[in-house]
């Protein structure tokens, strides 16, 4: 590299033996004049010499030049590299040439995607950029040094006749031309453009080869500068795609975990953590089976998955967690495939069943306690006290002699037999879809036509009661004699308030009124496996049911007797 004492020197050399030539100069002209032969032959070898070190200050000159042109070539490099700002970096190319080679304008020219040469900068001699309504260049200088990937001098344009009658050059008025192509390998990726529209001869073949050194340079920091604008708004998309996916990831409800064909973890979002109990850290490079221990059983489906390429869906397992102990997980096992559709791991979906598996517990034992129906129509968004007056036909079913069959009677057993006479005759009344509103100790509470309408619910009452006395027959059947119970059944229509009783805590959904008190009456006065009706039943269904009057019953809260009959059995 030329440094600045070695610049120094050869100024300095240039200047004496500048000076030196002067003087002999003069002493040549001397010599001509005067008579030769008076002089001795040293004097005409002087003068020699004086020719010969004209030669050499010129030759020194040029020296001067090129190592001139050297240093700004050295400087250009170290500019052009200095930015991967692609507009930065094509600001300091133009404004280089132009300083370097005189020139009144410069213009960048790159390729764009369709092959066209585009301007992406003009500037002029003071720095400025220049305004698209003064780009006047002769494009056909242009298109020729694009075509033959060659440079174009030319000193005056107006009388160059190889551009003679080319309309931009006559229109413009331009004088001085140089354009270079810019080259990378083998590819012309632009060209730079420089004139001055008011001097000719400013341009020479030493600017035009050290611009073409130049525009090599340049078209390198050029494509540096592309390829970087390039890498950055990729990695500024993959940026922007991965924290996508991360808020896709984040959002979910279900927890997303990635392993790879080692089956170490790759990737675990929010769920996951909150669903298995570990942070993203604790996982994230780790052997699935290792640090979650307790879902091992999952290992040889992952080894199935990557081996068959297929995926395993609705996996259920009851793990028992560290942090949060037993819970309910469903697995979805699928491979992980990259752009190329080659398996690189598995994706694993992890729902969380605990809550959904404890309602279910839930309503499978309030399904139990509460009628189905009324299930169906309740609407938890809108659970509200109080009821509304319709006509129900009531059935009351009680076990006869219970008080003294428990006396002495483990309660375990004693559970055991009452629950299984129950659960007889609350099949028999669901079967006719009745609505059960309670079990009252050892008694069962039912009614029909609420809370769905149902036109003949007086004769699936009756039905009802019939079903209850055959269950217990047949279930009498499989019992030991000491274990047998009898029931007494009551039954009324007439009109009662049905709705939610209680507290906006505590509620349930039941039946009150005098019918509900009659039908209770009846039954406490009917005899073991005896169905007793009110006269207000029979009315409704003599058509269809066998049934005998018995005397009226004298009802407590009932000011006159209650005209009931024994019911048989139905018809047909």
């Amino acid at each position: 590299m030329t440094t600045t004492t070695d610049t120094l020197q050869v100024s300095s050399g240039k200047a004496q033996l500048g000076l030196i030539v002067q003087q002999l100069d003069e002493l040549v002209a001397y010599l001509r004049q005067a008579d030769r032969n008076s002089l001795p032959p040293l004097v005409y070898k002087l003068a020699q010499i004086s020719t010969r070190l004209g030669q050499v200050s010129q030759n020194v000159s040029a020296m001067e030049d090129e190592l001139r042109n050297l240093r700004a070539l050295a400087s250009i490099s170290q500019v052009v590299n200095s930015s991967l700002d692609l507009d930065v970096v094509l600001q300091i190319v133009m404004d280089t040439i132009i300083r370097l080679t005189g020139a009144e304008r410069g213009f960048l020219m790159l390729r764009n995607e369709k092959k066209e040469l585009m301007i992406r900068v003009a500037r002029n001699w003071e720095q400025v950029t220049i305004e698209q309504s003064d780009f006047a260049v002769s494009r056909t200088i242009i298109n020729q040094v694009a075509s033959s990937g060659r440079p174009v001098l030319t000193t005056n344009a107006q009388q160059d006749q190889r551009f003679s009658g080319q309309q931009s050059i006559v229109a413009y008025n331009l004088r001085s031309i140089l354009c270079v192509p810019m080259i990378i390998k083998t590819d012309l990726i632009g060209v730079i453009y420089a004139d001055n529209r008011i001097r000719a001869g400013i341009f020479t073949q030493s600017e035009m080869d050290l611009l073409v050194a130049f525009a090599n340079q340049a078209a390198v920091a050029i494509e540096n500068a592309r390829l970087f604008a390039s890498v950055r708004k990729t990695l500024a998309e993959v940026t922007a795609l991965k924290n996508l996916m991360d808020n896709i990831f984040a959002s979910i409800a279900s927890g997303v975990i990635t392993a790879d064909i080692e089956d170490k973890i790759m990737m675990a979002n929010h769920a996951a953590e909150a669903i298995l109990g570990r942070t993203s850290l604790e996982m994230v490079g780790q052997p699935f089976d290792e640090i979650l221990s307790p879902l091992s059983m999952l290992r040889p489906h992952l080894k199935e998955v990557i081996k068959t390429d297929q995926a395993i869906i609705g996996l259920e397992t009851t793990p028992i967690l560290p942090e949060r102990g037993t819970v309910d997980l469903r697995f979805n096992l699928s491979p992980l495939k990259d752009a190329h559709r080659h398996t690189q791991g598995v994706a694993i979906v992890v729902d969380d069943l605990t809550e959904k598996k404890h309602l279910e517990a839930q309503r499978s034992l309030f399904e139990r306690m509460v009628s189905p129906t009324i299930i169906e129509q309740l609407n938890p968004n809108n659970l509200q006290l109080g009821g509304r007056r319709g006509d129900i036909t009531v059935v009351f079913a009680d076990i006869r002699g219970f008080t003294s069959f428990s006396d002495g009677m483990e309660p375990e057993r004693l559970v055991s037999i009452l629950n299984q006479h129950l659960a007889a005759a609350a099949e028999a009344i669901l079967a006719q879809e009745g609505t059960i509103d309670k079990f009252l100790g050892d008694a069962v509470m039912a009614w029909f036509n609420a809370p769905v309408p149902q036109a003949d619910h007086t004769l699936r009452a009756v039905r009802a009661a019939i079903g209850i006395r055959q269950a217990i027959q047949e279930l009498h059947t499989r019992l030991p004699q000491g274990d047998r119970l009898s029931f007494g059944v009551g039954l009324h229509y007439g009109p009662a308030v049905l709705g939610l009783v209680g507290t906006e805590r505590r509620m349930e959904y039941t039946a009150i009124g005098d019918s509900v008190n009659t039908a209770k009456r009846i039954q406490e006065n009917a005899a073991p496996n005896q169905i007793l009706m009110s006269t207000e039943v029979y009315a409704r269904v003599f058509e269809e049911v066998a049934a005998r009057q018995v005397d009226a019953i004298t009802a407590k809260g009932k000011r006159e007797p209650v005209g009931v009959y024994e019911l048989v059995d139905m018809r047909h």
